[in-house]
C-alpha cells in the first residue's frame, strides 16, 4: 500500500476540477436561455419611449384580453390533444382523449422552460404509463413533430406567392416535404430497423398525411392566437401579410432559445411588424408592438402555469393507475407485464 505525506483532512481537499467543471457547465447551460431572454427583453424595452409603452398598455381592456388568453389556451389544448392522440393511439397504446388532454395540460409547466421540455415530459410519462419502450414513444413523438412541420411547410408554400414571392420558394418548401415522404415510401432498411425511427416508417405516407390533416385545426388555433393579440393594441396585420410573418413568430417561440419565446418574439415582431402598427412616430409604433408581445407572453405564462398546476395535481395518480398490460399496437416490443399470463 502506498504511503502519503499529506497530513490534511478530507475537508481540506478540494473536489477534482474535472468533476466541478461539468456541473458548472450544466448550470451555465440551464441559465443561458433565461439570461438570453432577459437580455433580449431589456434590449427591446431599452429602445422604447416608456411613456408611449405605458399609453399602449392603458388602451387595452385587461379583462377581455385575459379572457381571450384563457380561451385561446383551452382551444389550443383541445386541438393539440385531438391531433396528437391519434398518433399515439396508432403507434403506442389506446390513449384516451381525456387522459391525454390532462397530460398535455400538465406538460404546460415544464413547457414554460421551452416547448421541447414539455414534449419530453409527455414522452417519458407515456412510456412509463403504458409500459412501452421509451425509444418507441420518442419515435411516435417524432411523427407528431413531422405533422407540425408539414403544416408549416404548407402554410409557407401558400403564403409566399400570396405576398408576391416567387413560386420557386413554394416549390422548394413543397419539395422538402415530398422528399421526406419519398424516404418513408422507400423504407431504407437501415433506417426502418432503428428503434427510434421505426414508428415513422410504420406510420408511412398515409399515416403522416392523416396526422397532418388532424393537425390543421391546431395550426389554425395557434395562428389565430399569435395574430389576433396584436389587434388589441392597434397593430392591424392584414391576412395576407399575416400568412407571411406570423408563422415566423410561431416557429421562433418553439425554438429552445428562451423560455416561452420571451425576447425572441419581441425582437422579431419589432423587426417584421412595425409597418402595421398605429402611431404617428416610430416610437409609438414600436411601443404598441412591444406592449403586445410582452403582455401576451405574460398572460400565456400565467394561464399555462395555473392550468398546468391544476392538472398536474390529478394527472400523476390518474395516469399511473392505468393498466400497463393494455395491448400495444403491432410492432411495439412487448413488456414483461404483457408477456405474463393473465
Amino acid at each position: 500500500m502506498r504511503s502519503s505525506t499529506h497530513t490534511g483532512t478530507f475537508a481540506d481537499a478540494a473536489p477534482p476540477p474535472e468533476r466541478r467543471a461539468p456541473r458548472r457547465w450544466d448550470r451555465a447551460r440551464r441559465a443561458l436561455p433565461f439570461a438570453l431572454a432577459i437580455a433580449l427583453v431589456a434590449f427591446v424595452l431599452g429602445r422604447l419611449d416608456l411613456d408611449a409603452f405605458r399609453a399602449a398598455l392603458a388602451r387595452v381592456d385587461a379583462p377581455l384580453f385575459g379572457g381571450f388568453a384563457a380561451l385561446f389556451i383551452l382551444a389550443l389544448l383541445g386541438a393539440d390533444t385531438f391531433a396528437t392522440v391519434l398518433v399515439y393511439r396508432r403507434l403506442i397504446a389506446p390513449v384516451a382523449f381525456r387522459d391525454f388532454f390532462v397530460l398535455r395540460g400538465a406538460s404546460y409547466l415544464p413547457s414554460l422552460l421551452n416547448h421541447h421540455v414539455g414534449q419530453a415530459f409527455i414522452t417519458v410519462f407515456l412510456a412509463r404509463a403504458h409500459g412501452v419502450p421509451l425509444a418507441r414513444v420518442a419515435g411516435a413523438t417524432l411523427v407528431v413533430y413531422a405533422s407540425w412541420l408539414g403544416c408549416l411547410l404548407l402554410l409557407g408554400a401558400v403564403a409566399v406567392p400570396a405576398n408576391g414571392g416567387p413560386l420557386a420558394g413554394s416549390a422548394l418548401l413543397l419539395a422538402a416535404g415530398v422528399l421526406y415522404l419519398a424516404v418513408l415510401a422507400l423504407r431504407p432498411a437501415r433506417l426502418a430497423r432503428t428503434k427510434l425511427l421505426a414508428p415513422l416508417f410504420e406510420a408511412g405516407v398515409r399515416g403522416h398525411l392523416v396526422a397532418l390533416a388532424a393537425r390543421v385545426p391546431h395550426l389554425l388555433v395557434l395562428f389565430a392566437g399569435t395574430w389576433l393579440p396584436f389587434w388589441f393594441f392597434g397593430v392591424r396585420i392584414p391576412l395576407g401579410a399575416a400568412l407571411t410573418y406570423i408563422p415566423i413568430l410561431m416557429v421562433a417561440v418553439t425554438l429552445p432559445l428562451t423560455p416561452q419565446g420571451f425576447g425572441t418574439r419581441d425582437v422579431l415582431a419589432a423587426a417584421l411588424l412595425e409597418g402595421f402598427a398605429a402611431g404617428v412616430t416610430r416610437e409609438e409604433r414600436l411601443a404598441a408592438i412591444a406592449a403586445t408581445t410582452t403582455t401576451w407572453a405574460v398572460a400565456l405564462t400565467l394561464v399555462e402555469a395555473a392550468l398546468g398546476l391544476v392538472l398536474l395535481r390529478g394527472v400523476l395518480p390518474h395516469m399511473e393507475a392505468k393498466d400497463p398490460t393494455a395491448a400495444a399496437p403491432e410492432g411495439a416490443a412487448p413488456t414483461s407485464a404483457q408477456r405474463e399470463p393473465a
